[in-house]
Formats: C-alpha cells, sequence, structure tokens
C-alpha cells in the first residue's frame, strides 16, 4: 500500500481486496449484491473517483471498482516489471472479471481512460456485458479535426521536461485536482486523490498513461484502440448511458458529438456547470440518472 487510506476512510469506506497479477497486485473494492457493476478509472484518478456512486448502487448492486497498476492502491512497479499500455489494462480487467466469475449481465462504467478500456472489454466479449455507462471519455481515436490539449501534447512529447513536472512535482495530479473540476474540490477530496502520487517512483502511471495515448499508427496502443474505434457502433447491441459535463478542455464536446453519432441511441445527460470530474461536479443530479438508467433497462430485460 503507497499511502494510508485510512485517513480517507470517512470518504473512502470501503473494504480493500487484491489480485495478484503474477507479481503485481491490483487493488479493489467488491461492495454489495447482486447484478455486477464494475467501474474502471482514468489518470490522474483512482477507483475514490467513485465513491459516491459506490455508495449509492451497493445497496441493490454488486459494485467491484479497481484501481488500475500505478494508481490508487494497487503496486506501482517499475517499466521492467509491467507494460503501461492500453492492452495490458484491458487484460487487467478482464483477469480480474474472471477471477470474481463475472461473466454475464455486467454493467460496465468507464470515465476518462477508463471508458476506452471498458469499451475494448465489452467489444472483445459483448454476450457478458449488459449495459454500458461513460463519463467525459472516448472510445475512438481523436475525432475529425481535434489535436491533443497542449498541456498533453506537452507531457506526451517532452520526455524529460515531462518526467520532471509529473513524476518530479506530481504536476499531473495535483492540477487536475483544480482544471478537472468547474466547482472546485474541498481540501480532503483534493488530498486523497493526488496521496496515492507521493513520489517519483509512485507517479509512473500518470506519466505513462499520458505517453500512450495513441494519435498515429505506430504507437503502442494505436492499433486496439483503432480496432475499437472500429467496431465501436456494436455497443448499439447495449443500453448506453453518458454522462457528460461540458466544461472538459479534452474531452469537449466535440468528444460527446461523436458520441452522439456513434451511438444515437444512448441515453444522455450533460452539464453546463461541470468539468472533466463530473461526478464531482454533478453527482446530485448525475447518481439518480444512472440508477435510474439501470433500473429502467433491467426491468425492460426482464418484461421481454
Amino acid at each position: 500500500m503507497s499511502f494510508d487510506v485510512a485517513r480517507f476512510r470517512d470518504l473512502y469506506p470501503f473494504e480493500s481486496h487484491w489480485l495478484d497479477l503474477d507479481g503485481p497486485r491490483l487493488h479493489y473494492v467488491d461492495e454489495g449484491a447482486g447484478e455486477p457493476i464494475v467501474m474502471v478509472h482514468g489518470n490522474p484518478t483512482w477507483s475514490f473517483y467513485f465513491r459516491e456512486l459506490i455508495k449509492e448502487l451497493r445497496t441493490t448492486h454488486r459494485v467491484v471498482a479497481l484501481d488500475h497498476i500505478g494508481c490508487g492502491l494497487s503496486d506501482k512497479p517499475g517499466d521492467a516489471e509491467y507494460e503501461y499500455t492500453l492492452r495490458r489494462r484491458v487484460e487487467d480487467l478482464e483477469t480480474l472479471l474472471d477471477h470474481l466469475n463475472l461473466n454475464r449481465r455486467i454493467t460496465l462504467i468507464g470515465h476518462d481512460w477508463g471508458g476506452m478500456i471498458a469499451a475494448a472489454c465489452a467489444l472483445r466479449r459483448l454476450e457478458r456485458v449488459e449495459r454500458l455507462v461513460f463519463f467525459n471519455t472516448a472510445g475512438f481515436l481523436l475525432p475529425p479535426g481535434q489535436r491533443l490539449p497542449w498541456q498533453l501534447w506537452l507531457i506526451r512529447h517532452m520526455s524529460p521536461l515531462a518526467a520532471l513536472l509529473v513524476r518530479g512535482f506530481n504536476g499531473f495530479a495535483v492540477g487536475a485536482t483544480y482544471l478537472a473540476t468547474a466547482k472546485g474540490l474541498p481540501r480532503e477530496v483534493r488530498a486523497a486523490y493526488r496521496s496515492p502520487y507521493d513520489s517519483w517512483k509512485n507517479r509512473i502511471a500518470t506519466l505513462r498513461f499520458v505517453q500512450d495515448i495513441p494519435l498515429v499508427p505506430g504507437d503502442r496502443s494505436y492499433e486496439l484502440a483503432k480496432w475499437v474505434d472500429d467496431r465501436l457502433e456494436q455497443l448499439r447491441q447495449r443500453p448506453v448511458f453518458i454522462g457528460w459535463g461540458e466544461r472538459d478542455f479534452v474531452f469537449d464536446l466535440r468528444f460527446l458529438a461523436e458520441w452522439r453519432r456513434r451511438l444515437p441511441e444512448a441515453q444522455v445527460h450533460s452539464f453546463a456547470d461541470a468539468g472533466h470530474y463530473v461526478l464531482e461536479d454533478a453527482s446530485e443530479a448525475l447518481i439518480p440518472k444512472v440508477r435510474e438508467f439501470v433500473e429502467r433497462t433491467e426491468r425492460a430485460e426482464v418484461a421481454s
């Protein structure tokens, strides 16, 4: 464990579980009982991002939320011990689902990088996924005309400076707690987001995630991202919910428009006064809508 999570027990009151991935240990929470809901976070967050949604849905469902390797309470190995790529993230998620025997009727929820990971996992075995929920993310390559924001371009391409900023000064995790929300976060919540990333060693994933963004053929994760992009419309076979913070300078409204184009039947709720961390800015309105979507589509399935 890279930090004392007990400090945040009031905010994150969940029992910890670990899965050995032939070396590094993957941390996850497993709360409640019923049909499974699996939550997949992005960068630079961890399962803490879903805390209020977990509390709400565990009363009626089994809720699993993982910490990717290098994030949250999971181990943070070096590059020699772990490959920080999209494909490995998808494989880790599949390993966890198999370990927990979650092979049918899954609701997959993804935010940021977790959306691409969840979409890839769903498309590889669509028969075990019942519905999907996406928050400010992409399941496709950059939309036409879209460019990587200069802040991410800097981190991705200027390796020595990026390492200093992200791993030396924790610039990505700290900066996100201010820039990724429209309404601001309480001090203790900001501390919980950045606490797992408390040293050069423990900040490896926050840098590697950005460096792994697939932009052009030849990038390590481009082939898999393109595979998802080419097949995304298959998700129209399942109910999809999209919750969106409109004040997101990375996943902006052009990404939301692309989701609407690709999955026109999706239920979409966007919030003009919310940022990238939409579950922080709009939780009171958004979480009941997620519950309603899950319960309504469950009823429709039973009726059919």
